[in-house]
């Protein structure tokens, strides 16, 4: 059974063995390594029989050497079913653009399905990708990587905490998370504002709380700033003449600015070079099959004396299922690399810089940076190291719960 199925994909034809006991010519058929099935007699003189397509020409010569006449009767397998198939050009040329027709419309996107936000939201994200071109009907491998989208759409929408885009087939599906704003608690318990750190106070707003330091007083981590522990004087009994007390506690809020002090070392070499793209780009297009790519537009390679390649790879999609052959696009643009040698004093005003950008990631964009000093400064194997003293004018608040009865 297995030997016909194979037949049937190789191909196989049924002759008809005419002369005096054709039957002998199948023996000798299989006596020659010839695999022969189905055989059957129909006449006295006439006996048939199923031979593979590839075994044609050694039964012509084994024929050759005998008295009998061979006729083809039948042939069938797949070989015969696609050479009359390919014999009818109408219906060759219908298939073949049927099966583009096909591929053309499994690689376009047919809908955008956003989940997880508020309509309000969902109609801002909508107007968004229509922007980025992002619409039913649009060419899959024009769009830019998931991961692209994404970044743009964060910026765009800023209503947006996360977002997250996945293809299936030709549908777009995108969730999203909205920010939450935490607002601040209405009513807070009582507390203290102490200072986070050492400073010298410049600028005090007070709007709730005693004040427990002024201007130009000297704090350091922990100190009490604002005190949510608050006395008034009330009644006085006749017979003991003294002073009851009673003590309210409120959350101390308010804004005190301090002046800082931070040490920061920094390394800058005296030699840097650095990379720019010039602008110049060229694409090129491939499909591709495993390891293989076949160029299909984009033939010629730009004369660059340095360039960076950004590759994207989108598979080709039949109906649901995904063919392996994938388009491939292949971005080459031009860079120039620039030698820089600096001075000393130009290491140390880029050094300086760039300990001013790093203070300011760190202490965030309201801390105000007042002065800096260098410290000490050395030369070691081309790189200038620097130890730099620098004032900074920020807010020092922190919160401390207050327990009634402190």
């Amino acid at each position: 059974m297995k030997h016909i199925q194979e037949s049937v994909v190789i191909g196989y034809v049924t002759i008809s063995v005419i002369g005096k006991r054709p039957e002998l010519f199948f023996q000798q058929c299989t006596s020659s390594g010839i695999r022969v099935w189905n055989v059957r007699k129909t006449e006295s003189d006439v006996c048939e029989g199923n031979i593979k397509l590839s075994d044609i020409k050694q039964v012509k010569q084994l024929r050759s050497r005998t008295v009998y006449k061979i006729r083809f009767t039948n042939r069938k397998g797949y070989p015969f079913f696609i050479r009359r198939f390919l014999r009818k050009k109408e219906l060759l040329l219908g298939f073949i653009c049927s099966v583009l027709l096909i591929l053309f419309l499994s690689n376009i996107l047919w809908e955008v399905k956003i989940t997880g936000v508020p309509k309000d939201i969902e109609e801002k994200i909508s107007k968004q990708l229509e922007q980025y071109g992002i619409h039913a009907g649009t060419w899959i491998f024009s769009l830019d990587s998931p991961k692209e989208i994404q970044q743009q759409l964060l910026d765009d929408v800023p209503e947006l905490l996360w977002v997250g885009i996945n293809q299936k087939g030709t549908t777009f599906f995108l969730e999203g998370v909205e920010k939450v704003v935490v607002k601040e608690e209405e009513n807070p318990g009582p507390r203290n504002l102490v200072a986070s750190k050492k400073g010298i106070i410049k600028k005090m707003y007070v709007s709730s709380g005693v004040p427990k330091v002024q201007v130009n007083d000297y704090v350091h981590p922990g100190d009490i700033l604002v005190s949510g522990k608050m006395s008034d004087k009330s009644t006085e009994e006749d017979d003991a003449k003294k002073e009851e007390k009673k003590v309210d506690y409120v959350a101390a809020d308010g804004e005190i600015t301090a002046t800082t002090w931070y040490e920061v070392k920094v390394t800058v070499p005296l030699n840097a070079s650095s990379e720019q793209l010039t602008g110049n780009k060229e694409k090129k297009f491939y499909l591709g099959f495993g390891n293989f790519q076949l160029p299909i537009w984009g033939f010629k390679t730009p004369e660059y004396t340095y360039d960076q390649r950004e590759i994207t790879e989108n598979p080709i999609r039949f109906l649901k299922w995904e063919l392996p052959v994938k388009m491939i696009e292949t971005l080459i643009s031009e860079k120039t690399y620039k030698k820089d040698e600096r001075t000393k004093n130009q290491a140390i005003k880029t050094g300086i810089k760039q300990a001013k950008e790093e203070l300011r990631l760190q202490l965030g964009p309201e801390a105000q940076i007042l002065s800096e000093k260098v410290l000490h400064e050395s030369v070691e194997r081309g790189k200038v190291k620097l130890n730099l003293y620098m004032s900074v004018e920020e807010n020092i608040v922190e919160t401390q719960p207050l327990r009634q009865g402190d």
